[in-house]
């Protein structure tokens, strides 16, 4: 079967590249194109990767052109021309396979299951034809941090694209046209979503096109739509405009008259609070600044950005690595504050942000394994943001989100994933949000009073200390419960910090309910049924991932894998975990098993059984082999996955980067230590940057130094922090907040 899967995803790729090499109907002739700004961070940030590869290990990234954590991500909208969308290819809008762009929207999600966003898309065309999707090649394209450019053929104009927090800057230079136009699409959307109530207005006078729709996308419809607003400006003046459809397709189309190698400006501001302060952003964000003014500012902002880790290495493809999946760590969250302060709630009402910006589109489930750990140690106020709008989430819409995504719960994947982020961060000295707000809310959900994304069930898993089975309309039953004793230990250990000691005991105690679900003959974590007894369907290779519904009798009990990847997920007790398996001989020789039984190469059609990092239940599992007293190995595979599961091509990342998730497995590890989520505590690995040097947030310098580091020096021969050689298998963050060196003397023998 998988066999016929893999014929199926090729003959589309070929079929699609053939479509659109008829379709473009001539030749699509090469062009001159335009420079790209680069600095010395960002000339190794590839925007391209993830961009493609077989369509459900696809990183699910974009090169659409962005601020560091802006509400505007400015880029192509790719289209499969020639028939239907046959299948997910890229939710970000952009696959890279194909051969068509349907216009230039102002929003995506980044490295997603999901495809939402996709607002105001603005779509060039010349003479009176209708703005159709545009043939266009590779090797007319560019891209770099900020900056978006392609050549379109067809019509003879250069699309570029830049961006600033709130607002999209456009720029089309037209060879030849007797009538050159922009179509904006008011009520576009990502992927075949749409929108509805949609409303323009022109004013003559000013030359402003103002209106705005509710976006009904993947997530935004989940919460009964997204309100998104635009003010958009021309830097020449607009012959005419002409606005056409209804509420559900309704296009604005602006036409500049006769142009020979002109260019016209098109600033776009974006609100999700009003058409006023969709003008406000517009006008106030990018002031008199033209298209290169913005792109400039856009580039530099960027460099300052990256600048937060400065490495050294002598291979070139490790810093592109490093600083492109540093830059994929930085596109969300996403800022939904506009200037004013403003921000749209998710109880739909207006608030206003005071002394911190607010902030969505969180993958929680995902980014609390390591990106939240990340912005802790060189985005401190970003990890603020987070912390303060985690908090007026849940006290505007009832509950902590686990996802949420512009004015709502998303709730996509499962369980309490703020729990890991919020002790996590209080345990790092990160406390400048109400953590006693914080804390109700995490008891009510754990304790079973959540209606909307709690824990769906908290009842069973309360009453039987794990989730069973076989109870009617149950699903991902081991999941559920592996993952709810993770986060009540998370619970346990932030109840402990805040003095409450009885309420750490309680659920100190439901964190060991994950051991209810062992089988300690096969040595796995299977599903249980209400009497007690174990489900008789068990085959602990099959994964879950294609979602095969004749397969659900034996891996319904798992999402997204199989028993083999979340054999490894007690991450709050690693050691009691390792108890369960016997001896440390055991499970080293298993985890080792499973590493082998990894995919063939990076982002495999078919992940398989295997350590899988593309996908996060089983992302640290390099990391335990440490706990079992075999760092040796930890080293080994830790450098075995910077080598072998990154690199900048289009299929880059072995899977959904998941808002840098993925993208911040790379940049821990390759600087050579590893957050265990939900603790002050890092791993030590194995660094494959020769140096590495940060800016903590108390100010004080970093500097991680690997010694004899190469490809074959991969294991470590001892390792000191400000001259004290280390014994541990971790690192905590308060002595990394002491500032100094960590220094790695490197190997290419086990120690």
């Amino acid at each position: 079967m998988w066999k016929v899967v893999r014929v199926l995803v090729s003959g589309f790729i070929a079929i699609e590249t053939l479509i659109g090499s008829i379709s473009n109907g001539i030749s699509l002739k090469s062009v001159d194109m335009p420079e790209l700004v680069t600095g010395e961070h960002t000339q190794y940030v590839d925007l391209f990767t993830g961009t493609g590869g077989t369509p459900w290990t696809c990183g699910m990234l974009s090169p659409a052109a962005c601020t560091p954590f802006g509400a505007v991500r400015l880029g192509p909208d790719t289209a499969f021309v020639g028939g239907a969308f046959v299948m997910k290819t890229n939710t970000s809008g952009y696959y890279y396979e194909n051969r068509h762009i349907r216009g230039f929207s102002h929003s995506r999600l980044s490295g997603t299951g999901a495809t939402d966003y996709g607002i105001f898309r603005v779509t060039p065309a010349t003479g009176d034809k209708d703005a159709t999707a545009l043939p266009f090649s590779h090797n007319n394209e560019v891209a770099g941090v900020g900056y978006y450019a392609v050549y379109l053929d067809t019509i003879g104009c250069l699309a570029e694209m830049t961006a600033d927090e709130h607002t999209g800057v456009h720029r089309y230079t037209f060879n030849h046209s007797d009538e050159a136009r922009l179509s904006l699409d008011v009520t576009s959307a990502a992927g075949n979503n749409g929108c509805t109530d949609g409303f323009a207005s022109f004013d003559e006078e000013s030359g402003i096109l103002t209106g705005g729709a509710v976006l009904r996308a993947v997530f935004s419809e989940r919460y009964d739509g997204l309100p998104v607003y635009f003010a958009a400006k021309a830097n020449k003046e607009i012959k005419s405009c002409t606005i056409t459809g209804d509420a559900e397709n309704l296009v604005a189309d602006l036409n500049f008259g006769s142009m020979k190698n002109e260019s016209i400006e098109l600033k776009v501001g974006i609100s999700f609070v009003s058409v006023e302060n969709a003008m406000l952003n517009l006008q106030e964000e990018t002031g008199d600044l033209d298209f290169d003014g913005v792109r400039q500012k856009t580039h530099d902002n960027w460099e300052k950005h990256l600048s937060a880790i400065e490495i050294e290495s002598t291979d070139e493809q490790i810093k592109k690595n490093f600083y492109t999946s540093l830059y994929h760590t930085m596109i969300m969250p996403t800022n939904f504050t506009d200037l004013n302060g403003e921000y749209l709630g998710f109880d739909k009402e207006v608030h206003l942000a005071e002394g911190y910006t607010y902030r969505t589109d969180m993958s929680l489930w995902d980014t609390c394994r390591n990106t939240h750990a990340l912005y802790m140690l060189i985005e401190p106020q970003i990890q603020k943001d987070c912390l303060n709008s985690l908090v007026e989430m849940a006290n505007t819409g009832g509950e902590l989100p686990r996802w949420p995504m512009g004015a709502g719960y998303a709730g996509s994947m499962f369980g309490d994933p703020a729990n890991i982020v919020i002790t996590e961060s209080y345990l790092k000295n990160y406390r400048d949000f109400d953590v006693e707000a914080a804390y109700e809310y995490m008891k009510k959900s754990s304790d079973g009073k959540t209606e909307i994304v709690g824990r769906e069930y908290a009842e069973y898993y309360n009453q039987y200390s794990y989730v069973p089975n076989d109870m009617e309309g149950v699903s991902n039953s081991v999941s559920h419960t592996l993952e709810y004793a993770w986060e009540d230990g998370a619970l346990s250990e932030l109840a402990y910090a805040l003095g409450k000691t009885e309420d750490g005991e309680k659920y100190a105690e439901k964190s060991a309910y994950y051991k209810n679900i062992f089988d300690t003959e096969t040595k796995y974590f299977r599903a249980k049924n209400t009497d007690g007894s174990f489900d008789s369907n068990f085959t602990p290779k099959i994964n879950s991932y294609f979602g095969l519904s004749f397969l659900d009798k034996y891996v319904g009990c798992y999402c997204e894998g199989s028993a083999n990847h979340w054999r490894y997920s007690a991450m709050h007790d690693i050691d009691g975990m390792i108890e369960l398996f016997g001896s440390e001989e055991y499970f080293v020789s298993e985890l080792e098993a499973f590493m082998e039984g990894a995919a063939p190469n990076r982002a495999h059609w078919n992940p398989g059984a295997g350590y899988w990092i593309g996908n996060q239940h089983d992302i640290h599992t390099p990391y335990l082999f440490a706990n079992a007293g075999r760092s040796d190995l930890t080293q080994k595979w830790v450098r075995w996955t910077l080598y072998n599961r990154f690199s900048t091509d289009i299929d880059g990342l072995d899977g959904n980067d998941d808002g840098g998730t993925i993208s911040s497995w790379y940049v821990f590890s390759a600087m050579g230590f590893y957050p265990s989520a939900g603790t002050d505590k890092y791993w030590l690995g194995s660094p494959n940057v020769d140096s590495a040097e940060l800016t903590l947030p108390n100010g004080k310098a970093l500097k991680i130094t690997a010694l004899n580091q190469s490809a074959e020096n991969v294991y470590v021969e001892k390792v000191t922090f400000n001259g004290k050689e280390l014994t541990d298998v971790y690192i905590t963050h308060a002595e990394l907040m002491q500032g100094g060196e960590l220094v790695f003397t490197m190997s290419n023998t086990s120690k």
